[in-house]
Order: C-alpha cells, then structure tokens, then sequence
C-alpha cells in the first residue's frame, strides 16, 4: 500500500507504524508505504501527544523540533508568546513548537509566600492569574504590619502588595496615621463636694508607633477611652465643684500630663484635649443661679454704699467752704434760685401792693 503526503509550511508530520513514531516529516511532498499512519500537526498550536509524550521525545529530530514546559504540583507557568501573556499553565508537561514565533515561559513557585518571580505587576491583576495570588492594599493615610502564620514580618509603607495564594496564612493589619478625634460624652462625676455633674470631653490623637498599637495592645482605641476616662474621673474628684469650675481651662492639661506615659504604651501621641461642657443637675444649676443672683445684689448694694458715701462726702465739703465764705452761700443759693425758676412756668401775684417788693420776698431773702 503507498499513499502521497504533502506536508506545508509550519506544518509537521509524524509517521506512526503499530502506534510507534517512525519518522518526522517536514515541509514536502512524501510516499508513504505499507500500513503506516501520518498525523499532521500545525506549528501554530501547542503539541499534543497522542501517546505518552516521554516515548516519542526518544526521537532526536522530534526531541530537537520541540520545547517541552514542565510545571509541579506546587507551581504554575505564565505562557507568553511573542511577548504577549497567553495563558497559565497549571500541572502537567507541555509542547510547544520551536521556530515559528517566540515562546518565553516564567515558572512561579505557589509553595512560598513573596513573589519573587520577575513579573509586571499589571499582570498580576490580569483575569487568568488573578486567582493565583493575594492582593493587600495600603493607603497613603495608613501604615500596616505584615504578619505570616501569625507572626510578625515587618511594616508596610503606603502601596499594594501582592502575594501568592496557597495554604500559608497571610495578614496585613492596617492603621489610620492621621490625627484623629475621640469623643468622651455624658461622663456622669462626683466632685469630692458630693456634687454630681455631667462632662462632655475630647481628645485629638494619632498612631505613632504601629507595632505597639497593633501587636502590643488590643483594642488601643478603647484602652484610650478607658484610660482618659478614668483619670477625668480622678481628676474631678480631687477637687470640690467650685474649685473645679475655677480650673476648667486647665484641666485637659493636667489629666494629659498624668497619662503621657500610659499613653505613649499604647503607640499613640495625644496633642490636645479639651471639656466641651460641664452640666449641672437641674436642682443643682437653680442652686447656682441663686449664688450668683445674691452675688450680684452684693455687688449692687456695695456700689450703691460707695456712692452715697462720696455724695455725702462732697456735700459736707461743699458746707464746709459755704460756711466759711458768705460770697460762695451767695452764689450757691443764686444758683438754686436760678433751678427753681426755670421749673416755674408762671407766677401768680395775689393782693395789692409794688410787683417788685412782692417778688424779692419770694427770690431774695
């Protein structure tokens, strides 16, 4: 039996007798005899053996015509070709066509954590691989701490990381850096007087050592709350409601410079504080407002005092020069004659007698 092959460009044919390779054919026109069988392979395309493919790599100019990728159960190979990403090739062992275009091949290690492999980050981020890694970002506000089988690796700077996913346990805790407010509301306190008060307080503060508020302490946030609110509260107590109300201005002071240690522990920095409100009991604020009314009619009745004390003051001084001067009484009394007139708007003149007389009997003594 003989049979004519013709074999084009980027084409090859394998020649089988009883499902063993026997020859490769390339570019041509061939005759085949006896009961052999030719399969034509297009070079364009991955090989794909049709037996096992170690056997018919036994065949030099097969063996020579092929690139074979080998990929471990702990490993994947990003397929290129001609510089463009392709596809993934998971485990297994694949041919690839030598000579008709570029084929590179990078083999990534998926038991280990870190990317080490020379890979465009873009590509990582690319559909196909994207299920083969782990993706953290951090913000340009933030700081992160990188732990692996939960221990500590090391902080993280503003960015995004990537990973490979497998069985290791990856964690990426991340911390707001900017400087932040905490509101302490309606702490209900006890004066050492026994009054009781409602203060409303705040404090601004902000991360400074990740590794201590993250890794040293649990929950920062709320052991700041606690622990500003424990020290208003002995605050407060030390001192009676009056005394309290005199410091108020410097009280956020006083309470910051106690705990500065305590809160330097947690990895923070506090730079301010302050009471928004102090609220008094209804009873209490009544109360208040009677002190300060009486203070106030204090106030008054002593101005009220000084005052008549000085007109009584200028009056016995203004006696004491009359008496002693019969021309400054004349002109005191011109000077009273002179207010009474211009209150009198007419002046009735009963009887007979001179008009002139009768006037300086009323006027001149």
């Amino acid at each position: 039996m003989m049979k004519r092959i013709k074999i084009n460009a980027y084409q090859v044919g394998l020649v089988f007798e009883n499902r063993k390779l026997v020859t490769v054919l390339q570019e041509g026109t061939f005759w085949i005899f006896g009961n052999k069988d030719v399969m034509v392979y297009e070079m364009n395309q991955s090989f794909v053996a049709p037996v096992e493919l170690t056997i018919l790599l036994q065949n030099e100019v097969l063996a020579s015509m092929l690139e074979v990728v080998e990929v471990a159960d702990n490993e994947i190979v990003l397929f290129f070709v001609n510089g463009m990403f392709k596809e993934v090739l998971t485990t297994g062992r694949y041919a690839f066509w030598k000579g008709y275009a570029d084929n590179k091949f990078i083999k990534a290690d998926l038991s280990k954590v870190n990317i080490t492999e020379q890979i465009p980050v873009n590509l990582l981020e690319n559909v196909k691989v994207r299920a083969y890694t782990r993706r953290f970002q951090v913000l340009n506000f933030e700081k992160a701490l990188l732990f692996v089988n939960g221990a500590f690796v090391k902080e993280l700077a503003a960015g995004t990381y990537y990973f490979w996913n497998n069985a290791i346990t990856v964690e990426v805790k991340n911390v707001d850096v900017r400087q932040q407010q905490m509101e302490i509301s309606g702490q209900e306190l006890l004066t050492k007087d026994k009054a009781a008060l409602r203060i409303n307080f705040f404090v601004r503060y902000q991360v400074v050592d990740v590794l201590k508020a993250l890794v040293n302490n649990k929950d920062f946030e709320k052991q700041l709350y606690v622990l500003m609110q424990l020290a208003l509260r002995a605050f407060v107590g030390n001192f009676t409601l009056d005394e309290l109300l005199g410091k108020k201005d410097t009280i956020a002071a006083t309470i910051l410079d106690e705990a500065t240690n305590k809160i330097a522990e947690l990895g923070l920095t506090v730079s301010d504080a302050g009471i928004r409100d102090i609220i008094l009991p209804g009873d209490m604020k009544e109360i208040m407002n009677q002190v300060l009314v009486a203070e106030k009619k204090a106030q008054a009745n002593s101005i009220m005092r000084r005052e008549e004390t000085a007109a009584m003051r200028s009056m016995l001084n203004t006696a004491k020069l009359m008496e002693e001067n019969e021309m400054l009484w004349k002109l005191k009394e011109m000077e009273y004659v002179e207010k009474i007139a211009d209150r009198i708007g007419e002046i009735t003149i009963s009887g007979s007698g001179n008009i002139i007389g009768q006037l300086k009997e009323i006027f001149v003594k």
